[in-house]
């Protein structure tokens, strides 16, 4: 039938590729029957769900590309895309059904591509079968549409949760480049602290050195003075003690005889 369809390349490019992925899957759960451990069936199982959510999203890309090109095709030739599609989405279907039997097997309920709501059982092969074959065309495509749209709502979510991650992240990334330039500003001006106070510890010492010694030199002629005049003294006291030496400079005391006469003739 997919031979005798009026489709533009974009299409048939489309159709193409959602062929070989039923077909990869249908190779897919044949080699599945010949795995025995469960962990390889598992892996098997998310490979072939892969398979099936590129099935979901290529089929979506058809059907948009008929509702673009429905205004230039025959009606006829839309009727036939149509019904190619829902043949396509009971065939995703029937493969979707085989997956849920094959987890139902061995146990694994990680891989929910179909939710059928919370606390419902899993329906087997033969009831999702008579299931499709109950349902009209327009069911299973109305079904298949909100199955992808619920799918894809869940893939928005995720995104937005990555987004938000990552927009903390950069802004942890920022606090944290702040907070390490500002210890750096911190580390560098007690750097400089530490610098200043090395320099007026030096200054300190310095200038304690510098007043010791003129503290010497003042001790030493306070010394020199009270010398001089502790010999003054004594020559005033006791001016025939020849013991002491004159000073230089400095002429020796009156006696007392010349003292008298000095005073006798100042009187007549």
């Amino acid at each position: 039938m997919a031979s005798n369809l009026q489709m533009t390349p974009q299409l048939e490019q489309i159709h193409g590729e959602i062929k070989d992925n039923f077909r990869a899957l249908a190779n897919g759960f044949q080699r599945l029957d010949k795995i025995k451990d469960s962990n390889r069936q598992s892996k098997q199982l998310e490979e072939l769900t892969g398979k099936m959510r590129e099935c979901k999203r290529l089929i979506k890309e058809f059907d948009r590309e008929i509702k673009d090109d429905e205004g230039k095709n025959p009606p006829e030739v839309n009727k036939q895309l149509n019904d190619e599609k829902q043949s396509m989405i009971k065939e995703l279907n029937s493969y979707v059904a085989l997956r849920k039997t094959y987890m139902n097997t061995i146990g694994n309920k990680k891989l929910e591509l179909f939710d059928m709501g919370a606390g419902a059982s899993e329906p087997t092969a033969e009831e999702n079968v008579q299931m499709a074959s109950a349902m009209s065309n327009q069911e299973l495509v109305n079904a298949g549409m909100k199955t992808m749209d619920e799918t894809d709502q869940t893939i928005e979510r995720s995104k937005q949760v990555v987004h938000q991650t990552i927009e903390v992240g950069t802004q942890t990334a920022a606090t944290l480049k702040g907070q390490t330039d500002q210890m750096g500003r911190i580390v560098n001006e007690l750097d400089s602290i530490q610098f200043s106070i090395k320099k007026a510890s030096q200054l300190v010492k310095e200038i304690g050195r510098q007043v010791a010694t003129d503290k010497c030199i003042m001790l030493f002629l306070f010394l020199i003075v009270c010398g001089v005049i502790a010999i003054i003294v004594v020559k005033i006291v006791n001016p025939n003690n020849k013991d002491i030496r004159d000073i230089p400079g400095l002429a020796p005391p009156v006696p007392p005889s010349r003292r008298l006469l000095y005073v006798r003739t100042a009187e007549n």
